[in-house]
């Protein structure tokens, strides 16, 4: 037997990024007022209180619920990507996940077991680091697809080596953390071409302040996934409810090895996400706020002399600091607004230079951080 020193190391998980805000954080509580948390996009808004109503009210706790969905839960998904975004899906082309980001962590790990010969998951080079993440704790390569100037995946630039043994590529739109709007048909193209699976995160699609939202499902159904939660459309990140839609022998070989480990949407929160999928006047208001936070912030970023563009979809700023240096910018609003933002490396050594900030807080907590900065 060999010695323990002599083993291979075994996985560390790094640290979470968000924990290198720590240092920044007694500075901006020392505000009064407390600090102003624009680090993470977690929604302050209230769900609608017909959507809290059915959760309360379901009497589903008691039973297990579908690993799949009910078929009213996957009806009700399936209905509303008819309306809003002009796609037929059949409720047997769609299931439930947990919210999306454990769909998101886990699905190189999944798609490892459906085709051992492949290693890599391809991912944009600015993004979520969830995606890289997932391939890391794999044990699979996880290799940044380069981003262009306007936001759009560089196809064209993902090496031949990498596109044979690559397990899946992710897009994301609105992106997550710029805003920008990519060509999902351009993608779900290319990864017909390469006989890769297309996985399209599109949680933000609800806020696409650029024409109409927009699902690679529009491109077809074959070798592409659409991935929606209703953490960030119904402001209920808390619940955990979102599907998975596309391609349908991907989906069922997904929905019955999730079934077998025991992923299931809680009864109450499945009846939650029926009521929210039904409802457009809580996502037109929530919409509105956004635009209104988005602008507003705008303008307390230029006053500061950081011009940051109006983003494609999404409730995030990306605002280039000044010289490059994001993380002066990070302290500069801690100590002098109370707002605790993130520095756009914690996306991807490309997202160095700027800094993110959600404007997931209330107005008047906003205007806070404007008063604080000598802007009117």
């Amino acid at each position: 037997m060999s010695a323990p020193s002599d083993r291979p190391a075994g996985f560390t998980p790094p640290p979470y990024p968000y924990e290198r805000l720590d240092a920044f954080k007694p500075a901006a509580q020392a505000h009064e007022g407390g600090m102003v948390d624009l680090s993470i996009g977690t929604p302050c808004d209230a769900p609608p209180a017909s959507v809290v109503e059915a959760l309360a009210s379901s009497a589903a706790e008691r039973g297990y619920p579908a690993s799949i969905g009910s078929p009213a839960y996957r009806e009700a998904a399936s209905g509303w990507m008819a309306r809003r975004l002009g796609v037929e899906v059949a409720p047997s082309e769609l299931a439930a996940c947990i919210g999306t980001k454990e769909l998101v962590a886990g699905m190189p790990h999944w798609l490892r077991l459906r085709d051992p010969s492949r290693d890599t998951v391809l991912y944009p080079a600015i993004s979520y680091p969830s995606y890289a993440m997932g391939a890391e704790m794999a044990g699979c390569r996880a290799v940044a697809v380069p981003v262009t100037a306007d936001g759009r995946s560089d196809l064209a630039a993902i090496d031949p080596a990498d596109a044979v043994r690559a397990l899946c590529l992710w897009v994301n739109s609105p992106a997550n953390p710029t805003g920008h709007l990519d060509d999902l048909g351009a993608a779900a193209e290319w990864g017909r071409a390469h006989g890769v699976p297309v996985l399209s995160d599109e949680c933000y699609v609800e806020f696409t302040w650029e024409g109409p939202g927009r699902t690679i499902l529009e491109h077809g159904l074959e070798g592409v996934l659409a991935v929606h939660s209703l953490s960030k459309r119904s402001n209920l990140a808390g619940v955990r409810a979102g599907f998975y839609a596309g391609d349908p022998e991907l989906v069922h070989y997904l929905s019955e090895l999730r079934k077998h480990a025991g992923f299931m949407v809680p009864g109450p929160v499945q009846a939650a996400a029926i009521a929210a999928w039904a409802d457009q006047v809580h996502v037109d208001e929530q919409r509105a706020r956004y635009l209104a936070r988005l602008e507003r912030f705008r303008a307390v970023l230029a006053a500061l002399g950081v011009d940051a563009p109006m983003p494609g979809g999404g409730f995030y700023l990306w605002a280039p600091a000044p010289d490059g240096d994001a993380w002066a910018l990070v302290r500069r609003l801690a100590e002098d607004g109370g707002a605790l933002v993130s520095p756009g490396e914690f996306y991807g050594p490309d997202g160095a230079g700027f800094v993110r900030v959600a404007v997931v807080q209330p107005d008047e907590r906003l205007e806070l951080v404007a008063r604080r900065l000598g802007v009117a």
